[in-house]
């Protein structure tokens, strides 16, 4: 489990293809390693990777197929900057919301704009992910805790302070730029109880209006 507050960006070294997948050599910057150990969790833009060797500047993680589909780790190349953040534990402070490094989507940039000396930035979810989004709720961008501020279908945006523009990645964001996304976990499990025994139906569409109308959750 991560709480999505970035503690380092650091940099692709090395993508080593190896039997299909890809073994990533990572830089880890100001990121301390001195209590990690082999087998530890490490979030790289919102994707938990397992620490399979440990350098004197950063760690080496493999990268399965599965997730080389389905994030944007397969877009990276030697010398990309990445999001990182080690494993909580029982001390770290919550500062950002429950997230679990599985990515849900990959997501795109439409557009972002100066507020101040805040950006806004309007991204297009994958739409099976758009009702777990909501106005005010959590959402993890490449490893990053984040509030939506507005949300319109699958498109949601964003306002993004100085801290965070300096602190990660996000400042490197360009209108095309693919990005992780990852819902909130209680949206998630909300779901699957308000199904209650239609949960263990395969053929279970999910939650839909009609739905909730038959069950007296609306009018």
């Amino acid at each position: 489990m991560f709480t999505g507050i970035i503690q380092s960006v650091g940099q692709i070294q090395r993508l080593e293809p190896r039997g299909g997948d890809v073994r990533l050599s990572i830089a880890t910057g100001k990121l301390s390693l001195e209590e990690v150990v082999l087998g530890d969790s490490i979030a790289v833009n919102g994707v938990c990777l397992t620490a399979v060797e440990l350098t004197g500047q950063g760690f080496a993680a493999d990268v399965s197929r599965e997730s080389l589909s389905l994030t944007t780790l397969g877009g990276l190349g030697a010398g990309s900057r990445v999001n990182l953040e080690k494993a909580l534990t029982l001390s770290t402070p919550l500062g950002g919301h429950l997230v679990s490094g599985h990515v849900d989507g990959v997501g795109t940039l439409l557009e972002r704009h100066e507020d101040a000396r805040s950006w806004r930035l309007r991204i297009q979810a994958p739409d099976e992910l758009a009702r777990y989004i909501a106005h005010k709720g959590s959402i993890c961008v490449d490893g990053v805790s984040l509030t939506v501020n507005a949300v319109e279908g699958a498109v949601f945006e964003l306002n993004i302070v100085p801290h965070t523009l300096q602190e990660t990645i996000i400042g490197d964001y360009r209108p095309g730029t693919r990005v992780n996304l990852e819902v909130d976990l209680i949206a998630r499990y909300l779901e699957r109880l308000l199904l209650g025994e239609q949960a263990a139906n395969a053929k279970s569409s999910g939650v839909t209006l009609e739905f909730l109308a038959e069950h007296g959750f609306v009018k």
